[in-house]
C-alpha cells in the first residue's frame, strides 16, 4: 500500500478531508465523502419500520437502536464519518440467461467477499490516520456495527436513496457496497446533498415479483433476498413461484433501474477487480447433492458462506421446482423425490421439497 499523506496537526478540517479522500481513492474505493457524525434525519421512519416488523427475523436491526440512530453512541466524541463505496458490478446489456438447471446468484456475491476486502482497506486507512493523529479515535465499519450506512452515505454526497431503498450514484447505478470510518477527527463534511433522481419512475416497484417495495421502503418479509439469505426457517409457499431461479439474493429491483442501464458511462465505471464474477449461477442438482465440505469449498472467499448448507438446499429445491415447470429433467425430479423421504436431510429441506412436489403434482 502507498503511504498515507495526511498532514500533521494543527488540523485544518478542509485540508484534512481532502487528503483523506485522496487516500480513499488510492486505496481503490470508487466513491468517498465525509458526513457529520450526527443523529440520522429519518429516525422516526426507522423506528416505525422496526415497530411494524418489516425487518422480519433480522433481530440485530432492532438491537443497539440508539447507536444506529446516533453514531456518537457507537464512538463517543465522534465528529466525522468517512464514507466509502466499492462498485461490484457493471450494467448488463441484458439479463444473462442461465445454463440449463442453474440457480441465479445476486451480483454482489459473484466475486470475493466484500466484508474482508473493504474492511482490510478501511483498517489500513484507520491505522494510517491514527499514526498521524494519535489523539483521535477511528472505528472501521462494514456490516459490523449498528450504522445507518445509506443515510450517512447520502449526507457524504455518494449518491441518493432511490425508491427501491438502494443508494444510487446518479447516471452510474446502485451496484455499490458501503463502508465507513467513524472518527473523533474533525473533517469538513460534504454540504451538497444530491437531489432525488427517481422522479415519477416506478419500475422497481412494479418489477418486484413479491410486492416487497413501496416508495422508499422495503418489507423484508416479502423480499426474495431476505428469504434466500437471512430467513432461518422455511420460506412461505406463497413466495416459491415468485422466487424463480434465484438461489442467493435478488437483483430485480436494480436490473430494471434506469440508472443501471447500459450506457457508455455505466459500462465504463470501474469495478474493483476482486468483485469480478467467478460464478453467476450454480447447478441446482449439484447443490442438492452437496455435503458440508462441498459448500465450504464452493464458498471460499465468498459472501455466500452466510447461507448454511440446509438453506442453500432449501433455496435450490424451490428453484428446481420452478425449473421443472417448463423443463423435463428426470434426474432433478428423482433427486427431489429422494430428499422428500430422506431423514438425513434437514427438516426444512424435506418440508420444502414436499411442498414443491405437491404443487407440481397439482398442476398435472
Amino acid at each position: 500500500m502507498m503511504p498515507l499523506d495526511v498532514p500533521v496537526a494543527p488540523i485544518d478540517p478542509h485540508a484534512a478531508a481532502q487528503d483523506v479522500l485522496a487516500c480513499c481513492a488510492r486505496l481503490g474505493f470508487a466513491l468517498s465523502g465525509v458526513a457529520p457524525a450526527e443523529p440520522i434525519e429519518h429516525s422516526r421512519e426507522l423506528v416505525d419500520w422496526l415497530a411494524a416488523g418489516r425487518h422480519g427475523e433480522m433481530a440485530w436491526l432492532a438491537q443497539h437502536l440508539e447507536q444506529r440512530l446516533d453514531p456518537r453512541r457507537t464512538l463517543p466524541g465522534a465528529r466525522s464519518i468517512i464514507c466509502v463505496a466499492d462498485r461490484y458490478a457493471r450494467a448488463d446489456d441484458e439479463v444473462q440467461s442461465l445454463p440449463a438447471r442453474h440457480g441465479r446468484i445476486a451480483r454482489y456475491a459473484r466475486g470475493d467477499d466484500y466484508h474482508r476486502l473493504m474492511k482490510n482497506r478501511l483498517h489500513h486507512l484507520s491505522d494510517g490516520l491514527a499514526a498521524h493523529f494519535p489523539q483521535h479515535r477511528f472505528l472501521a465499519c462494514v456490516d459490523t456495527a449498528p450504522v445507518a450506512e445509506r443515510e450517512h452515505a447520502l449526507r457524504a454526497g455518494l449518491g441518493y436513496v432511490g425508491k427501491n431503498t438502494m443508494l444510487i450514484e446518479p447516471g452510474v447505478g446502485s451496484y455499490l457496497l458501503l463502508g465507513e470510518v467513524i472518527t473523533t477527527l474533525p473533517l469538513e463534511a460534504n454540504e451538497q446533498r444530491l437531489e432525488d433522481h427517481c422522479g415519477a419512475c416506478t419500475r422497481c416497484l412494479e418489477a418486484c415479483p413479491t410486492g416487497a417495495l413501496t416508495p422508499w421502503s422495503l418489507d423484508s418479509n416479502r423480499c426474495i433476498s431476505y428469504h434466500t439469505i437471512e430467513l432461518r426457517r422455511g420460506i412461505p409457499p406463497q413466495y416459491h413461484e415468485a422466487i424463480g431461479d434465484w438461489i442467493f439474493g435478488c437483483d430485480i429491483c436494480q436490473e430494471v433501474c434506469p440508472h443501471n442501464g447500459p450506457t457508455p458511462r455505466t459500462q465504463g465505471a470501474p469495478v474493483h477487480p476482486a468483485y469480478e464474477p467467478r460464478r453467476v449461477s450454480l447447478d441446482l442438482l449439484e447443490v442438492l447433492n452437496w455435503s458440508e465440505e462441498d459448500r465450504r469449498s464452493a464458498f471460499t472467499r465468498s459472501a455466500m458462506k452466510r447461507a448454511k448448507l440446509w438453506m442453500m438446499k432449501r433455496n435450490a429445491v424451490i428453484a428446481a421446482g420452478n425449473y421443472l415447470r417448463g423443463h423435463d429433467d428426470p434426474a432433478l425430479l428423482a433427486r427431489l423425490a429422494e430428499i422428500a423421504v430422506d431423514n438425513r436431510e434437514h427438516e426444512v429441506v424435506r418440508l420444502t421439497t414436499e411442498q414443491v412436489l405437491a404443487r407440481s403434482a397439482s398442476r398435472r
